[in-house]
């Protein structure tokens, strides 16, 4: 009851709010007149505001027995049937709150929301139309149902006005590629696309459109005969270089897939995904062909301040898994010290590479920074054992056991090195103690 008393008093709270403030918000914070129009109104509210939505739609038909043509009260219902997802009296809800107040761009969307829930497009489309001069942010849905449709016509408009406007987005490209591809005005068969770039060479997109349809039937050959053509008519296309880059990396060409990767690396056309893979691609590229490692230093400059792209991470954990210990150093050395997986990695390449000095004083940094993280005080423990520096192994190593939490295998990773410690200081019972623990361990895992 207590529950209910405190929802009830915040709604009797929002309710006083003046009505002319609040024409164009969700209207169920809208005064309203009579006394027991008001208890079912609110009572409505209590019930949606706990999921009771059956309740709240009895409360709500009392409402519309009193004031049968108010909107607020149908929007409402709306709600709690869409709630339910009864779609169907949601739709008629909610349309009938549009009916009634057509200004209101907040019935509409609800509105929209059914349509587009149920996979109605040509209602929805309808509906977008309506909300479109309340809202403009809804012209890119209406670019999506005109594709749902099949309205290439009206969608390839609408796309194009958008890119003009507020610039390109993913979406709308392969929308833009996709139209291109199916409709008869662009061409949807491979001669007449081939007709279509002889007569206007500088049009990128019909060059684009028939290289997918080449590759999309495996004919491999063909779709580089296109892209070569791109490349020639229009020098500065990075498309082009994005299909031709892989036709240079097979066939062993790394000057020209150094050049390809240069030229898509600096445009602001092509998507990031299509970047990092290609660069992904040159790095493995690089490993068989060394001869390559400056021209791959000079693309991960290009990634040096992305977010997303944690480049020197990548490269190093590339060259570790290759057992290339120097270059994983090189690299990680470089990367973000803020993740955990990198500074393993590192570490890890330190130990690898018998770098003791190294790694103690690179863990004790970490263990500074990261007190709560035990692999830290693993590998500056290991690494003192291997200094023959017992006493600070020791210490090490039963600072770090306390914060190792369900990791059965670091912690007999532990014992190991605490019993080697302990027999370095000449406590060889006490060792004993230590690897009969980890042995127990192992023994369980069986």
């Amino acid at each position: 009851m207590e529950k209910v008393s405190k929802i009830k008093w915040f709604v009797l709270g929002m309710c006083i709010i003046s009505a002319n403030v609040l024409a164009q918000t969700q209207p169920e914070d809208i005064a309203l007149e009579k006394d027991d129009f008001k208890e079912s109104y609110y009572e409505s509210l209590i019930q949606k505001g706990i999921e009771n939505y059956d309740k709240a739609i009895v409360s709500l038909e009392k409402c519309l027995k009193i004031q049968p043509e108010n909107a607020v009260i149908y929007h409402e219902l709306g709600k709690n049937y869409f709630f339910q997802k009864d779609y169907q009296n949601a739709e008629q809800a909610y349309a009938k709150a549009a009916q009634l107040d057509t200004k209101n761009k907040w019935y509409l969307i609800d509105l929209y929301e059914v349509y587009y829930q149920t996979k109605n497009y040509n209602q929805a489309l309808d509906i977008a139309q309506k909300i479109i001069p309340l809202d403009k942010k809804y012209r890119e849905d209406l670019v999506s149902l005109y594709m749902y449709t099949q309205q290439f016509d009206k969608a390839l408009i609408l796309i194009n006005e958008l890119n003009e406007n507020v610039g390109n987005t993913e979406l709308r490209d392969r929308y833009k590629l996709q139209i291109t591809a199916q409709t008869k005005t662009n061409s949807s068969d491979k001669t007449t696309l081939e007709k279509a770039i002889e007569q206007s060479p500088n049009n990128e997109e019909n060059y684009l459109s028939l290289i997918y349809m080449y590759s999309d039937d495996n004919q491999e050959e063909k779709a580089l005969q296109v892209a070569r053509k791109l490349e020639k008519n229009i020098p500065n296309s990075t498309w082009a270089q994005v299909f031709l880059y892989k036709y240079h990396i097979n066939s062993n060409d790394g000057n020209s897939a150094a050049k390809s990767l240069e030229m898509v690396l600096n445009s602001s056309k092509i998507d990031k995904k299509v970047k990092y893979r290609m660069y992904n691609e040159f790095l493995i590229f690089t490993l068989k062909n060394p001869i390559f490692e400056t021209e791959l230093n000079k693309a991960t400059t290009y990634f040096e301040n992305d977010s997303e792209f944690n480049v020197y991470k990548e490269i190093g954990k590339f060259y570790y898994k290759k057992k290339n210990w120097d270059l994983a150093i090189k690299n990680l050395e470089k990367a973000s010290n803020t993740d955990l997986e990198t500074n393993v990695f590192l570490l890890a390449s330190y130990e690898e590479t018998s770098k003791y000095e190294v790694l103690v004083t690179k863990a004790s940094e970490l263990i500074d920074t990261f007190p709560n993280q035990p692999e830290y005080y693993f590998f500056a423990g290991k690494a003192s054992n291997q200094l023959k520096n017992y006493k600070k192994a020791t210490d090490f190593l039963e600072s770090g056991m306390d914060y190792v939490i369900d990791n059965v295998d670091l912690e007999i990773d532990f014992l190991n090195q605490l019993a080697e410690a302990s027999k370095g200081l000449g406590n060889t019972q006490k060792s004993e103690q230590y690897l009969a623990k980890a042995q127990n361990l192992k023994t369980k895992q069986k």
